[in-house]
């Protein structure tokens, strides 16, 4: 089940970042304006694009959000291995998606401040 919710969140992801996406949905609220005079502007009117657009910004919350967690795992593992491959490197930051914010905030200022020297 988890290799199919990958496999359909990336095509899901991809076809909702797509320009043609975009356009079907702005044609679609075109219609439902244009309908309105139509319709008398009824409740029934109202609620099909509440509702229409409740569902599926419900929906895409998930999907989204599993690409994301999906693209920053990968980029750990890239990262991670770049930092063993250079010798130099501090292993130290290897774990900081584990430090809190005041954490991170002190390790970029201590980075900012080696970079300058």
């Amino acid at each position: 089940m988890s290799k199919w919710f990958t496999t359909f969140s990336e095509k899901a992801s991809a076809l909702a970042g797509h320009y043609l996406t975009f356009i079907v949905a702005l044609g679609l609220v075109a219609v439902w304006a244009v309908s309105g005079p139509f319709l008398r502007f009824s409740e029934v009117w109202q609620l099909t694009i509440n509702t229409s657009t409740t569902i599926v910004t419900f929906l895409m919350v998930f999907l989204l959000q599993n690409t994301q967690n999906r693209d920053s795992k990968a980029l750990h593992v890239k990262l991670n291995a770049l930092i063993e491959a250079i010798e130099a490197a501090r292993n130290e930051v290897m774990v900081a998606e584990e430090e809190t914010d005041a954490e991170l905030d002190r390790d970029l200022q201590r980075e900012r401040n080696e970079a300058a020297s």
